[in-house]
């Protein structure tokens, strides 16, 4: 009597179990969450070194010797080639893809060049020589950002300090020496790539418009007073290394 009352009960079970199982809601289904691509960030405050070359184009003109005007005498122009290495400090702000920034920038220099002066008051005996010991800029940016790759541009004030010598053709010796703080112009483009938190390296290209300035060469034992117009530009190219403090990426959806 157990054992068909066992048997029943199981029989019964079987028949109710695909019932209950057809009553059941259906299984709902989870979509997956929507993934977060992380973006470069460029704004912030940050700071870096650079290094690289540039070239001073140097054009001297002859206006005054010995107290005494002249009409402007062509003396010639020539190069002032060399290294520089410094540094740079500065802020971007970043609104979507655009960045905007301020930055400082100073670098120790050494390009020299010089020629033989073609005026005939100075024909076979001076040389002019041209040095260039720093560079600052003082610029604004204008960037547009593909997640960790910056182009950008700038624009701003640029100095130089600069010391001017003539010499003797031959022997070297110096016969009058100049030097002045000259400010102008700069423009300049570079493209930076992030490559670490926080962390990135640019090459950049800038030009600077210094104009036209009288320089007076005090009289010495070896020769008279003289005043040159020396026109300078200045062709810079480096290679930066910049850190950005704060968070280096944000969260796009």
């Amino acid at each position: 009597m157990k054992k068909v009352l066992l048997v029943g009960v199981s029989l019964a079970a079987m028949g109710v179990a695909p019932a209950l199982a057809a009553d059941l809601p259906a299984r709902m289904y989870t979509k997956a969450p929507v993934a977060v691509a992380p973006i470069y960030n460029w704004g912030g405050f940050y700071l870096g070194i650079n290094g690289g070359g540039a070239s001073s184009h140097n054009c001297w003109d002859l206006t005054n010797i010995g107290g005494t005007a002249l009409a402007t005498t062509r003396e010639g122009c020539h190069d002032a080639t060399g290294g520089l290495v410094g540094g740079q400090i500065g802020y971007r702000w970043q609104a979507a893809s655009w960045v905007f920034g301020l930055e400082a920038q100073g670098d120790w220099a050494d390009l020299k060049g010089s020629n033989v002066s073609a005026a005939p008051q100075l024909l076979g005996i001076g040389v002019n020589n041209s040095k260039i010991d720093a560079i600052g800029l003082f610029t604004g940016q204008v960037g547009y950002a593909w997640n960790n790759v910056l182009w950008y541009v700038k624009g701003g004030a640029a100095v130089t300090s600069n010391k001017y010598t003539g010499t003797f053709i031959g022997t070297g010796a110096q016969f009058d020496s100049a030097s002045e703080t000259r400010w102008g112009g700069a423009i300049g483009t570079g493209i930076e790539v992030g490559f670490a938190p926080g962390w990135s390296v640019a090459v950049e290209y800038d030009h600077l418009f210094m104009g036209s300035s009288n320089i007076s060469f005090p009289a010495t034992v070896f020769a008279a007073s003289r005043t040159d117009s020396i026109k300078q530009d200045v062709d810079m190219g480096t290679v930066r290394i910049n850190y950005t403090f704060g968070g280096p990426a944000v969260a796009r959806y």
